[in-house]
């Protein structure tokens, strides 16, 4: 790593260049008018250099690349780049590594339980929570299994009425009833089969009109209502569980979109890790709010070592906080000042270094009022150092509408960004700031304008 320091000295100052700077400028003809050039190698901490130069500003922190990694190629022409392909320079942890991460980039967690006692019965006791979890295929399987039981289960209750009533004789039998003045406990019923085609019929209040309930036996007067209760109730369960299972938060997450990487740039002189939000929808989310966790391991005074520890952090997308308004795809912020984890980490210490941050956006369905919630997570690989979003909002003068072009949602530019640590960038600052005191600079307007003076 490699600091470049320039400034506009006067001939003196060039004189005390080192000898790498003499060396790498020595074509070039020393003068007052010409830039001194310093470096600061290995030690990105040593501000020695900076001390000596309180001029130099801005800061241009140039890292060892070679010349194709700055768009040139070894020939000298401009490096052409495909349309469709992202700038991917400087792209921490390219190879392609299997990484632990607690939340998929789909926003399912990576938690696997076990060693749970009674876990069949716990289940079992909130059946409905169970089957609003269940995968589609055993959910419907479980609604076919409980028609198809229940139909044979009140078709052999019906059977056994019927059967201790006597009217599966052969007197009794729907064709000679007529002729006996048998009175059945219900009509048109020769078998199991017409008492289980009565079961559905009663179940689902089909009623063909062909067999039917008489007065006869007070015991089929109560299943028949007992049945008709539990097919309604059962209906009304099983409806919940489809409605539930439409249209809970997992399904409404689908559209709401993270951006694949998340960048690390300057913004108002300052490193912040930004992230960006999108809804395919134009049904809006009510409230929405993002939250952001950094799962990291940390060791505690007493040497206990927490491998999951959680640390809120502070995002916000502008002005607005962490409340959006969100009709269109936002940039949230998370500012690397003294207060966040991320203060020491410099471009280095992100390849190396393991964390997972967890960003979840909350908020309400404009269209079905139920809340709905999507996860996703960045890891230290997936976070681009030196890269910008590109905008993806424009005003589109023909339809007299704002245009949101969602094939650049993840697209990212390289800006040039300072590869040390927040904290080590803060310090250079202030020195520089310090050295420009108010006496400075009321000193050195006057010299320039004495020199005015006499040169007239």
């Amino acid at each position: 790593m490699r600091f470049n320091f320039s400034s506009h000295s006067a001939a003196p100052a060039a004189a005390t260049a080192t000898p790498a700077t003499t060396a790498t400028n020595g074509n070039e003809k020393a003068s007052a008018t010409q830039p001194l050039k310093r470096a600061i190698e290995n030690d990105p901490d040593s501000l020695d250099s900076v001390i000596s130069n309180p001029q130099s500003y801005p800061i241009t922190i140039v890292p060892n690349r070679p010349a194709s990694f700055y768009g040139v190629a070894p020939n000298g022409k401009a490096f052409q780049r495909q349309a469709s392909c992202r700038s991917r320079n400087f792209r921490p942890g390219s190879m392609r590594r299997v990484r632990r991460r607690a939340v998929f980039k789909n926003g399912d967690c990576n938690v696997v339980q076990k060693h749970l006692q009674r876990r069949r019965l716990r289940f079992m006791q909130d059946m409905y929570t169970t089957m609003v979890d269940w995968q589609w295929r055993w959910t419907l399987l479980a609604f076919a299994l409980s028609f198809v039981l229940s139909w044979l289960f009140f078709a052999l209750i019906w059977w056994l009425i019927i059967y201790t009533h006597g009217d599966l004789e052969e007197l009794h039998m729907p064709d000679n009833q007529e002729e006996s003045g048998w009175a059945p406990c219900v009509s048109a019923i020769d078998g199991f089969t017409s008492c289980f085609l009565f079961s559905i019929e009663t179940q689902h209040t089909i009623g063909y009109g062909v067999r039917t309930t008489s007065t006869e036996c007070p015991e089929a007067i109560f299943m028949m209502c007992f049945q008709s209760i539990y097919g309604v109730m059962s209906s009304a369960f099983m409806a919940g569980i489809v409605f539930a299972k439409m249209t809970r938060a997992k399904q409404r997450a689908q559209t709401l979109l993270f951006s694949k990487q998340a960048v690390i740039c300057q913004r108002d002189g300052s490193l912040s890790l930004m992230f960006r939000v999108g809804d395919m929808r134009k049904s809006h989310i009510i409230g929405a709010g993002v939250r952001a966790q950094l799962i990291r391991t940390k060791s505690t005074k007493e040497g206990e070592v927490m491998t999951q520890f959680f640390t809120e952090l502070e995002i916000g997308s502008d002005d607005s906080g962490s409340d959006l308004f969100f009709i269109w795809p936002m940039i949230i912020e998370h500012k690397i000042d003294e207060n966040s984890p991320l203060y020491n980490l410099n471009a280095t210490d992100m390849l190396h270094d393991r964390f997972e941050i967890v960003v979840i956006l909350e908020g309400t369905v404009e269209s079905t009022g139920q809340s709905t919630q999507a996860r996703s997570s960045y890891i230290n690989t997936e976070i681009l150092w030196g890269h910008r979003f590109d905008p993806v909002v424009l005003y589109n003068k023909d339809l007299q509408a704002y245009e949101i072009d969602y094939a650049r949602f993840n697209e990212t530019t390289q800006v040039d960004t300072p590869l040390c640590s927040a904290r080590e960038l803060n310090e250079i600052y202030k020195i520089q700031e310090g050295f420009r005191t108010p006496e400075t600079t009321f000193t050195m307007r006057q010299l320039s304008h004495n020199h005015s003076d006499q040169a007239s």
